[in-house]
């Protein structure tokens, strides 16, 4: 179990811990200082006397305040963005909101969306749930508008009740709910990028019907969108070569959900959250490409890229109150999706020593999951409150085999089934001291039928948990959070059975190279599991706002990792390169995490009432196995830093802000022979925002205000061979006009 002995920590995470305190420390000391804080001064004697009513006491609390109010009482770390904070920005998707949040990175060039994680780790590490739900196979957060979304919720450390697979994390997504008071809100988008231009709309209407109550949100989208990237490939065992791909492409979709609530007697309430999405994508493009001893491109191929993906699910909530101190939850989810994909690549050369080749890659699938929860919740005395639950969820997928790939691809048909029975209790112990308990039992069976082939994995997992909140005085605004837990990430479907995938420009005749594996997937993979410690310092300021500073350290068994290695295989006659998961060993990885959310004019008197929001987190990690330097986990940025402000106008209907972003390049030593390389990322938004009136406001937003290449690479070197491919994403400054209105 590790401990909080400073040298457990690495020198550098010691001293930036130390830092961190200091910076937490010394502005609150000033603030708590300055005259904003000081009691009023009495009235002066020339004042006329007034005659005063005593009305009690009053508080008037923004949204912003009540999501900081929901943080702050929270036994386990917990961050809460509202709606206020949600749309502020005038991001045209969840992904450009996410990036953000203290601690969240998002993988990818700027602006084209990618994966969310957070702390740096990889894919799977961070557990995304949908009202509370783990999110559908294949299923997207870029995919969600920032209109259909009430709240995030981001939790730095695992519960029972909203699962374990959260080595990182988890970030939970609350729908939009209705409010009868409140009109509709239409949004309508035009923006431009690289010469291409996209619209999109969005509805959010409340219904204001009885017994039924709730809202409804459509967005349609009309995307046009350039892509541009150059791929120089250096090796010391075939010509070195540069490719210069481009494509424009076209997706249309549309995005709609409702949440319905109908309330009845005695605490009953029923909540029916229906789902669904449609889009198509379709790009042309070409790629050319020339030896580097020329500087003509004599090789062309032309692309063609086909996709399509619909998906509907319906998830319902049955709650009752069984006594005064009783509650049973009951919660359904049911599902498809299908996705259908196909890319050609056709020459306009055939040669022997062609440089590109013909290529056909589809791949179709359909996805069906359905889940069933039940929940109990028990108020018992002296403040304990006793959760415990059973759940259930099971996936299917059926996908067809590429008629391009060969037999041995294949077509796969597998299953997941998860079991899962958790308890929890949290209680107040004294007016200092609140604390939370739970243990969460966890099984998950995956099975697969390729072709002949049938593949199973099973793993099962206990995960006790601890948090505790210790306010050193109840009647002010300070406390340290604390938090022991045990975590873990499973190997995903594709990992264990994922059909053999060629690589598209070498042909199972021959042999192929490693910055361009075949890939396989592993049936014989265990879960990685992590024990963690959290330590968090909080000041609430009290005009609203909050400074922060949390360290932490997981431990990592069985570290999951492609591998690329050269080998004999039974779809060739000749060994080939082949990437595959690979459980390579332990890991740690630990971090220091700072945030501060505050009004100038709450710091120093005389300044102007702009809203601050920052944050820094930084990194370190060592896979053990792999020698140094730079064995750190996969694409975990040594840091990530953001800086934001927010300003309204005094005399004028006019706000301002915007937002920086920032990542450092880095190298990762993924094994002795691999070497990755991710580049620096710097993302400068900034927005305008006029209202006309309480109900009509125009908005201008630039994102990508200052952009830059986005490079990464990958060396492999056996000793006998060195090759390394370099890629350059570009990407452009976009330019979005938005009217609002709420009708």
């Amino acid at each position: 179990m590790p401990s909080l002995h400073p040298h457990t920590l690495h020198p550098l995470t010691h001293s930036l811990l130390l830092a961190g305190v200091a910076l937490y420390l010394l502005p609150a000391w000033a603030w708590a200082q300055s005259p904003a804080s000081s009691p009023p001064s009495a009235p002066s004697a020339t004042a006329p006397a007034a005659a005063a009513t005593d009305l009690g006491q009053v508080e008037i609390r923004s949204n912003r305040n009540n999501d900081t109010e929901v943080r702050r009482e929270s036994s386990a770390s917990k961050i809460v963005i509202g709606r206020e904070e949600i749309e502020k920005q005038g991001d045209s998707t969840l992904g450009e909101v996410l990036k953000r949040l203290p601690g969240v990175t998002v993988q990818g060039a700027p602006g084209r969306g990618g994966a969310i994680r957070m702390r740096g780790l990889g894919g799977g590490y961070t557990q995304i749930l949908l009202d509370g739900e783990r999110v559908p196979p294949g299923f997207s957060i870029d995919s969600l508008t920032p209109e259909q979304v009430e709240k995030i919720e981001i939790m730095r450390a695992p519960t029972a009740e909203t699962g374990a697979r959260a080595i990182a994390g988890t970030i939970n997504i609350v729908l939009r709910e209705g409010q009868k008071a409140n009109p509709d809100d239409l949004k309508i988008t035009r923006s431009q990028e690289h010469g291409e231009g996209s619209t999109a709309l969005s509805w959010v209407h409340n219904l204001k019907t009885q017994p039924l109550s709730g809202t409804f949100t459509l967005s349609a989208m009309d995307s046009q969108r350039a892509d541009e990237s150059v791929t120089e490939i250096d090796s010391d065992f075939r010509e070195d070569q540069v490719r210069l791909a481009q494509s424009s492409g076209r997706r249309q979709g549309v995005h709609a959900n409702a949440r319905l609530q109908w309330k009845g007697e005695q605490g009953k309430t029923l909540t029916l959250t229906p789902f669904l999405i449609y889009s198509e994508y379709a790009a042309d493009g070409r790629i050319a490409a020339r030896r580097l001893s020329s500087n003509v491109f004599t090789d062309t191929a032309l692309t063609d890229n086909e996709s399509r993906y619909a998906a509907i699910r319906l998830n319902g909530q049955w709650a009752q109150r069984l006594s005064a101190d009783d509650r049973l939850e009951l919660r359904f989810g049911l599902g498809q999706a299908k996705y259908d994909q196909q890319i050609t690549q056709t020459t306009l050369l055939s040669s022997s020593t062609a440089l590109l080749s013909n290529a056909l890659d589809e791949q179709r699938f359909t996805d069906r999951n359905i889940s069933l929860n039940g929940k109990w919740t028990r108020v018992l005395d002296n403040g304990h409150q006793w959760v415990s639950g059973l759940e259930h969820e099971g996936v299917r997928r059926v996908e067809e085999a590429s008629p391009g790939a060969g037999d041995e691809s294949g077509n796969l048909k597998a299953r997941t089934a998860r079991w899962a029975a958790y308890t929890q209790d949290e209680f107040k112990i004294n007016p200092n001291w609140s604390a939370y308990a739970g243990l969460r039992y966890e099984s998950i069976l995956t099975e697969g039928q390729l072709s002949e082939e049938f593949k199973s994995n099973k793993s099962q997992v206990w995960t006790p948990l601890l948090h505790a909140l210790w306010k050193p005085d109840p009647a002010k605004r300070d406390q340290v959070r604390m938090s022991l837990t045990r975590s873990y990430k499973t190997p995903t479907l594709y990992n264990l059975v994922a059909p053999l995938r060629y690589s598209r420009d070498y042909p199972v005749s021959g042999n192929n190279v490693p910055t361009q594996p075949d890939r396989v997937g592993n049936p014989d993979l265990l879960p990685e599991l992590a024990t963690g410690i959290d330590l968090g310092i909080e000041r609430y300021l009290a005009g609203g706002g909050v400074l922060s500073a949390n360290v932490f350290r997981r431990n990592i068994q069985d570290l999951i990792r492609y591998q690329t290695r050269l080998q004999a295989v039974s779809w060739s006659g000749e060994q080939r390169w082949v990437s595959s998961p690979q459980n390579v060993g332990d890991a740690i990885t630990q971090g220091l995490e700072l945030e501060a959310k505050f009004r100038l004019n709450q710091a120093w008197d005389k300044a102007w009432p702009v809203d601050i929001r920052s944050n820094a987190s930084f990194f370190r990690s060592k896979v053990k196995d792999v020698p140094g330097p730079d064995n750190r986990l996969d694409q975990q940025p040594s840091m990530t830093a953001n800086l934001g402000a927010d300003y309204r106008l005094r005399g004028m209907p006019l706000t301002v802000g915007g937002n920086l972003n920032w990542n450092p390049d880095y190298d990762t030593q993924r094994s002795q022979q691999q070497l990755s390389y991710q580049g620096v990322k710097r993302i400068l938004d900034v927005y305008g925002l006029w209202r006309f009136s309480g109900a009509t406001a125009l908005r201008l937003t630039v994102s990508n205000l200052l952009p830059r290449d986005y490079q990464t690479a990958t060396t492999f070197n056996t000793g006998a061979q060195q090759e390394t491919s370099r890629n350059t994403d570009r990407n452009w400054r976009n330019i979005q006009l938005r009217l609002e209105m709420k009708i």
